[in-house]
């Protein structure tokens, strides 16, 4: 008796399956979402003493931006990578792979994991996520192991929702997006987090984090600081210098922003005259230096409480930044750098008010914008990143 037609197409896809990647790649495209051709070569390692691979998120251009303060030190170089999919922001990134080819193509990750295991002294993990997906089947642990065995020194740097607790922020901040009914990712985010909490403790490996903040959910971490390229950023336009201040908000995800909170608020204000308001989504890395260099006002983030890379660059181009910003955050920026953060304090609550008094006393905050284009260039010039490093790379 022959065998049925369906166990026919079940044997065929099981040797199918156990074909190369790229001839499957050429009769069942489909199954993989890209083509052989969409497979870059692996990355490669700089010529010097000290090799260092920043991988694999590059969150709003951090990787990069680290990797090349990196570079400051003696002996250093590096190389940061990012998988992405067809949208994106455009950040600058040294390697880039297709999302697709990051998650399914197996022979890519294999050379992957030959090139970085074998050619670079330094790995800074992102986020707790796997640099290898397949190759270990997405656990971390085993990668990490697997890099330690080929005599490379890893350490994790996270970025902000990766390790940020909800309950823990919900219970010390009445503005937190984690409260019932604010976001519906809430119970995801906290099961995700308390996963790689997990995954951590296990690792016992150097851990950073990007904003101080963060030091609520990872005590033992060092803060990293942002960096960003401030002569990009720099602005010659004096701030509140024009009768109806524009002020600017471009929020990356809103429900985290607060931008629900404050638009109305600045809206009314835009309706009675006051201000002229401008709120930006989905823009391009390239574009948005002259939209904030045009500002008076940057209006950054009201419920997390922390600064983020967009205020570090509002910073760098001498806008007044305001933000709900933590006193915990506000003591580390005095204790560790020895100056107060120069983001004017407002929450949903006294935002309105605060703008006001910018209205009334413009030469008081040109002062206040001045002192943040200071402070992101001796804070967030890449340099005090570097020196954060060091040990973890030269030590």
């Amino acid at each position: 008796m022959s065998a049925e037609p369906s166990a026919l197409r079940r044997a065929a896809w099981r040797a199918l399956g156990a074909l190369p990647e790229g001839i499957q790649l050429r009769v069942n495209p489909r199954k993989y979402g890209f083509a052989p051709g969409d497979r870059p070569k692996p990355p490669v390692a700089p010529e010097t003493p000290v090799r260092l691979y920043v991988a694999p998120v590059n969150s709003a251009g951090q990787g990069y931006a680290w990797a090349r303060a990196a570079e400051r030190l003696p002996g250093v170089g590096a190389v940061d990578m990012q998988h992405r999919s067809e949208t994106g922001f455009g950040f600058d990134v040294d390697y880039e792979v297709p999302t697709t080819v990051f998650v399914r193509s197996e022979a890519w990750q294999r050379a992957h994991f030959r090139a970085v295991s074998r050619s670079f002294t330094h790995v800074m993990m992102e986020s707790v996520w796997p640099l290898f997906t397949s190759r270990f089947d997405g656990d971390v642990e085993r990668e990490v192991a697997a890099l330690h065995d080929a005599g490379v020194s890893v350490a994790v740097v996270a970025h902000g929702s990766d390790i940020r607790l909800p309950d823990r922020h919900a219970a010390i901040d009445e503005w937190s997006p984690f409260h019932d009914g604010v976001w519906a990712s809430t119970p995801k985010l906290q099961e995700r987090a308390e996963q790689k909490h997990e995954v951590l403790r296990r690792l016992g490996v150097p851990v950073f984090v990007s904003t101080p903040d963060l030091l609520g959910d990872w005590p033992t971490a060092t803060v990293l600081p942002l960096a960003v390229d401030t002569e990009r950023w720099r602005s010659d336009t004096v701030p509140l210098e024009r009768e109806v201040p524009v002020v600017v908000h471009a929020p990356s995800r809103a429900v985290v922003k607060g931008t629900d909170l404050i638009r109305p608020l600045m809206r009314s204000l835009a309706d009675r005259g006051l201000i002229e308001y401008r709120e930006f989504t989905g823009v391009a890395s390239s574009d948005m230096p002259a939209l904030i260099g045009d500002a008076d006002i940057v209006l950054e983030q009201f419920r997390i409480g922390t600064y983020s890379v967009a205020a570090v660059e509002a910073m760098a181009s001498g806008r007044v930044v305001i933000g709900h910003v933590h006193d915990q955050v506000r003591e580390h920026v005095v204790d560790r750098h020895g100056v107060e953060l120069p983001v004017v304090q407002a929450t949903p609550k006294t935002l309105e008010s605060v703008v006001l008094d910018m209205l009334e006393r413009r030469e008081y905050y040109r002062s206040v914008a001045a002192a943040g284009a200071d402070f992101a260039r001796k804070v967030h010039d890449g340099r005090v990143s570097a020196e954060t490093l060091r040990g973890f790379l030269l030590g």
